[in-house]
């Protein structure tokens, strides 16, 4: 038995010696492994003499499991300790501010939506909401498109299957079923703008089947066209950031605006480079007019108390005007070297007091 304790006293040694994990498991290798030093005794049992096998077998248990028992603690012991040090190798001060190489880069749609917020919250504008799939009444009915416009048609619009009603719902073509949901949930007045996600069955340079697009509605006991286009004028200003902008309102149709126009700017193409505010040429900017009577009655409102103006801007073509991007199509392809060229700084927040971009 004297042999035994020697060999627990030396195993445990090497156990409590043992620095890392590769050589505490070096160490149960060498003492219970198949070729181990216990195991080795262990296979001795079966040839002692009958009278001494139980006393044997009992020490050869005995030293096994305080060998075990110390290769478990010890094990426990060194797994601290590399998580401690792990731990303090990661440690990170949340105060220090984050180096901007690491956090990517603010895809060009994202930056102009912030943009166009930040104008027309300086002019008291909220920013409402809505689902992007639609029933007909929201995105057709109630904005006053008749049955059998070809804004209805299939080849203009995504449609979903028929559900048990017979009813499709579609993906929304325009972001004015936003102004419809809003008119319906509130009284007057109204100053709204609404950014996302649209629709439409169209692909090729300048179209992509989804797009990005801000519409704004105002609604109130006096409001007219001045109005609309004083908004307007000063939202083109601060988003191209020019002193002056020159503009042309031609005569336009949309089935929920009565007047409607189609808002011009004067620009320079020289160079192949859009400059807003000068030149001699013209370019058609957004879409907009005063809210159609039948729109007011569809929300609950009367035409004859109120009187709106509403708008829409194409997020995705801005950007192309403003920064320079020449095909639309890129906007989607998630091609990293792409947004590293155009992606914008994530700790640059667009404000007026600050500057846009």
């Amino acid at each position: 038995m004297s042999d035994l304790n020697a060999l627990e006293s030396e195993i445990l040694k090497k156990v409590e010696g043992a620095s890392t994990l590769e050589a505490l498991d070096a160490v149960r290798v060498e003492a219970l492994g198949k070729s181990g030093q216990i195991t080795q005794l262990m296979g001795k049992i079966a040839s002692l003499p009958k009278e001494e096998k139980a006393e044997y077998a009992r020490g050869m248990n005995i030293l096994k499991d305080a060998v075990q028992s110390a290769l478990t603690s010890r094990k426990t012991t060194l797994e601290s300790a590399a998580l401690e040090a792990k731990l303090a190798s990661e440690k990170a001060d949340a105060t220090l501010p984050a180096a901007p190489k690491n956090l990517g880069a603010i895809h060009p749609v994202s930056q102009v939506m912030e943009e166009i917020i930040a104008i027309f919250a300086d002019m008291g504008f909220a920013v409402a909401e809505g689902p992007d799939i639609e029933d007909d009444f929201h995105n057709f009915t109630a904005l006053n498109f008749p049955l059998g416009h070809p804004a209805r048609d299939m080849h203009d619009t995504f449609f979903f299957a028929p559900d048990p009603k017979g009813e499709r719902k579609v993906l929304r073509t325009h972001t004015s079923p936003v102004q419809i949901r809003t008119m319906k949930a509130q009284k007057p007045p109204v100053r709204i703008i609404a950014p996302g996600r649209t629709y439409r069955n169209d692909s090729d340079q300048t179209h992509t089947p989804m797009f990005h697009q801000v519409e704004g509605l105002v609604v109130d006991s006096e409001v007219h066209m001045g109005h609309l286009k004083g908004c307007l004028l000063d939202f083109i200003r601060a988003f191209f950031e020019v002193d002056e902008v020159e503009a042309r309102f031609r005569p336009h149709h949309f089935p929920f605006t009565e007047p409607s126009a189609e808002m011009d700017v004067r620009c320079d193409r020289s160079g192949g480079v859009v400059k807003i505010g000068q030149g001699d040429s013209w370019m058609e900017i957004l879409g907009c007019g005063m809210v159609h009577p039948n729109v007011l009655r569809n929300c609950g409102y009367d035409p004859d108390e109120v009187q709106g103006f509403a708008f829409g801007v194409g997020v995705d073509r801005l950007a192309m005007l403003k920064y320079g991007m020449p095909d639309l199509r890129d906007f989607f392809a998630a091609d990293m070297r792409w947004l590293q060229h155009y992606g914008f700084n994530p700790l640059m927040v667009p404000s007026l007091a600050g500057g846009l971009s």
